[in-house]
C-alpha cells in the first residue's frame, strides 16, 4: 500500500501534479499565474518547485499564489541539487525555500538528486530532523537509480522515515522507469511522481511544424531526445490522436498516468494555453488497447535481468 500523501486539510493528492519549473523564467508572473489558476480550476491540488528553480523566482512566485488555500494544496520543493546533499545545504535549502515562499511547513521536501560524495546517513538525520521539527510533512528522493532509492529507504528507515515519494523522468520515449523504479516504488509504499511525461514537448507534435521550445533551446534537452525511435514516435503520436479527437500532449500524459502503478506525472508549460492539453489528461481514460498501441510505438526497455525471453 502506497504511503498516504495529503494536504495539511487531508485533501488528497491530484491524479496529476503541476510542475513550476518555468515560473518566472519562460513564464512571467502574469503567464505563471494563469497556469496555476487553470490547474486550480481542473482540480490540481499537487504543485511541484524546487530551490534552484529560476533563481529562487518558481518559489517565490507559487509562495504568492497558494496563500489562500494553502491548507488544500501539497507544495513539494527540492534541495541540494548544487552544494551536496549534506546536512547544513539541506537546512539551509529548506529555509530558504520556506521564506520564499512564506510557508511555515513544506509538505514535501526532496532530495533533488543522488550525491555520491555524502554518506546517506547524514543526508537523512537531516531531512528527519526537518520533520521532528514540524518543517517538512514527506520526505521524497528524485534522480535516482532504484538501487540507490532502495539503499535510501533503509537508511531512512534508522531514522524512523518513510520515503513517500520517488521523482524519476517518464515518458512514452523515456521508460527505462518501467524496469525497476516503478515496480520498486510500488513494492516499497512510495508514490511515483515522474517528470516530462512529454518527453521535453516532443509528444507534443509541435517540432514536426519547426516549433520552438527545449529542443531547439537547450543542448542537453536536445542531446536527451536525439534518438531516431522517439522522433519516429512522435511523428505517429498525432496520428493516433487525430483519429481519437485529442491533443497529442493529452495521450502522452494520459498514457505516463495509466501505467499499472498508477503514477502521477508533472505536467508543465509556459502558458495557459500550451497547459490546456495536459490538463485535459486528469479526466482522459485510457483503454488497454488504446495503451498498448501507443506504447508499441517505441521499443520495450528489456527486463532488468537482461533475459529478453522474459519481457
Amino acid at each position: 500500500m502506497k504511503h498516504a500523501l495529503t494536504s495539511l486539510d487531508g485533501t488528497a493528492a491530484s491524479r496529476l501534479a503541476f510542475g513550476t519549473m518555468q515560473f518566472g523564467g519562460n513564464a512571467d508572473a502574469a503567464a505563471s499565474q494563469a497556469m496555476f489558476d487553470a490547474a486550480i480550476d481542473a482540480g490540481i491540488t499537487h504543485f511541484d518547485t524546487a530551490h534552484v528553480y529560476t533563481g529562487g523566482a518558481s518559489e517565490t512566485l507559487l509562495g504568492s499564489m497558494v496563500k489562500t488555500q494553502r491548507d488544500r494544496l501539497i507544495i513539494a520543493t527540492k534541495a541540494a541539487y548544487t552544494g551536496g546533499a549534506g546536512r547544513a545545504n539541506i537546512l539551509a535549502s529548506a529555509e530558504t525555500s520556506r521564506q520564499r515562499m512564506g510557508l511555515d511547513i513544506l509538505d514535501v521536501l526532496y532530495l533533488h538528486r543522488f550525491d555520491p560524495d555524502t554518506d546517506m546517513h547524514e543526508s537523512f538525520e537531516a531531512l528527519a530532523a526537518l520533520r521532528d521539527q514540524g518543517i517538512i510533512r514527506y520526505v521524497g528522493i528524485s534522480n535516482f537509480a532504484a538501487w540507490q532509492a532502495v539503499k535510501a529507504t533503509g537508511i531512512a528507515a534508522t531514522f524512523d522515515l518513510p520515503i513517500t515519494l520517488i521523482q524519476p523522468m517518464y515518458s512514452l520515449v523515456k521508460r527505462q522507469a518501467e524496469v525497476e523504479i516503478l515496480p520498486m516504488a510500488q513494492d516499497l509504499g512510495m508514490n511515483c511522481a515522474p517528470y516530462s511525461p512529454l518527453g521535453g514537448g516532443l509528444l507534443t507534435g509541435k517540432y514536426a511544424s519547426s516549433g520552438e521550445g527545449r529542443l531547439t533551446e537547450d543542448d542537453r534537452y536536445a542531446a536527451r531526445y536525439n534518438f531516431a525511435h522517439m522522433h519516429n514516435a512522435a511523428k505517429e503520436l498525432p496520428k493516433i490522436a487525430e483519429r481519437e479527437g485529442v491533443h497529442p500532449a493529452t495521450l502522452a500524459v494520459a498514457w505516463a498516468a495509466a501505467h499499472a502503478t498508477a503514477p502521477m506525472p508533472i505536467i508543465s508549460a509556459r502558458s495557459a494555453a500550451q497547459l490546456t492539453p495536459s490538463l485535459a489528461a486528469m479526466d482522459y481514460k485510457m483503454v488497454p488497447a488504446l495503451y498498448n498501441e501507443i506504447a508499441a510505438l517505441v521499443p520495450a526497455p528489456p527486463p532488468a535481468t537482461d533475459r529478453a525471453e522474459e519481457a
